[in-house]
């Protein structure tokens, strides 16, 4: 299911993540979007599918908490979020983190992903 709102992104991505859906947490980056992981960059769709494959198929859950929609002017958006990821199977995978990303306007007026930094360490609350 698409986004039909900057912040609507953030609902859909949690509940793919949860359900280990590569395919609809694929489904919301543009084909070229950036995810930086480890921090490197993981460039198009295909690249940040295999990205989130082995971590989805561990079956963690995520939780998210959009803490800012930046609307701008030219069909860009900027969103920030917290996170906390529950381990599941395999090496504990429990963290927590802040995520900052820039959201899309597509043609059809749905959003996606352009550029995600995910893994920002929470310092502070």
């Amino acid at each position: 299911m698409p986004a039909y709102s900057p912040a609507e992104i953030h609902a859909l991505f949690e509940q793919a993540f949860n359900l280990g859906d590569v395919e609809a947490v694929t489904a919301l980056y543009e084909p070229g979007a950036v995810l930086i992981v480890g921090g490197n960059q993981v460039i198009g769709r295909e690249s940040i599918r295999n990205a989130f494959e082995s971590l989805l198929a561990r079956r963690g859950r995520i939780t998210l908490e959009t803490r800012a929609v930046v609307e701008a002017p030219f069909g860009l958006e900027l969103l920030h979020s917290g996170w906390v990821i529950e381990a599941g199977k395999g090496p504990d995978i429990a963290r927590r983190g802040l995520s900052t990303e820039v959201v899309r306007k597509q043609p059809d007026g749905t959003w996606r992903f352009d550029n995600e930094s995910p893994y920002t360490p929470e310092t502070s609350r």
